[in-house]
């Protein structure tokens, strides 16, 4: 099976009229790409934000190794819908078909994060350490692999924490690494949330391929009665953290932690202010753009 990708800058074009002209044509995958260097925070749910500099790449399945005709007739059909202005920034070329999940993940490699704690891939051999604590965890659908610096930043700290026979919330879970790794180190319970669904089942999954499933409590953000727990986490985004300030204050057991990640640099200011109240801020780990904010509850 072969494949061909056009591929051309959104500019001014609608984006659901390009989804819509793109699939009517037969598209297999549309995506999306920032051209520039250009984040994209905090979308509100349901919301998709794209970049100042778009670039859509479309890839579509050949009916032959020759299907040269084809890729004439959906670029002129593109320039119906789209407009004049598309075909003289389109471009097409041929695309080599691959295992891509094996692809992806021959990139993925183990990890160390603080003095004990290893992410691995599930089909990795284990460090050479014999006091490594080991996570395994391969890329998927929720956020969380260890390899972003937010995820890395809690990961860094949880290590040092004294979590062993401890309870633990890890609040927007995504692929449930935070929480996992806790149990690998020892605490005696976690309560997963996300309101992604995905998340939640990616959380469940991975628990059961460490062996944790029993000592993981995974539940939306809807559902009611969240206990105290001696460490709580959450990374997710400042404007969402900002304003769960006054229930993940409550959820933190006096002489506990918390761990706000999910930050860059310059909104850590207005995060801190928003846990001022009960906390002693202990300090802002910085790793790139991004920080995490490192708290003790005041006892």
């Amino acid at each position: 099976m072969t494949f061909y990708e056009i591929e051309f800058p959104l500019a001014a074009l609608n984006l659901e009229e390009v989804e819509a002209a793109l699939l009517e044509l037969g598209a297999s995958s549309i995506t999306f790409v920032d051209r520039g260097d250009e984040p994209v925070l905090e979308p509100k749910p349901g919301e998709i934000k794209l970049w100042s500099d778009t670039l859509v790449r479309a890839l579509f399945q050949e009916s032959s190794d020759a299907d040269v005709l084809g890729k004439a007739r959906n670029l002129e059909r593109l320039a119906t819908s789209l407009g004049a202005g598309f075909g003289a920034t389109a471009r097409v070329r041929a695309v080599k078909n691959q295992d891509w999940e094996r692809v992806w993940l021959s990139d993925w490699k183990s990890m160390r994060f603080g003095r004990r704690l290893w992410v691995c891939p599930t089909a990795a051999e284990p460090p050479d350490d014999p006091n490594a604590v080991v996570v395994r965890l391969d890329p998927g659908l929720a956020f969380g692999t260890g390899t972003h610096p937010t995820t890395a930043l809690c990961l860094q700290i949880l290590d040092s924490l004294p979590v062993s026979g401890r309870s633990v919330i890890d609040y927007g879970c995504g692929s449930g690494i935070l929480g996992i790794a806790a149990l690998k180190l020892g605490a005696a319970h976690v309560c997963a949330v996300d309101l992604d669904p995905q998340a939640l089942l990616a959380t469940r999954d991975n628990a059961v391929r460490n062996g944790v499933s029993s000592s993981i409590d995974v539940q939306g953000v809807d559902v009611p009665g969240m206990a105290q727990a001696y460490c709580v986490m959450a990374n997710i985004l400042a404007g969402p953290l900002i304003e769960l300030a006054p229930k993940l204050t409550g959820a933190c057991e006096p002489g506990g932690y918390m761990l706000l990640s999910g930050l860059l640099k310059t909104q850590a200011h207005a995060v801190k202010a928003a846990y001022a109240t009960g906390f002693d801020m202990v300090q802002v780990v910085e790793r790139d753009d991004w920080c995490c904010i490192y708290a003790r509850r005041a006892a």
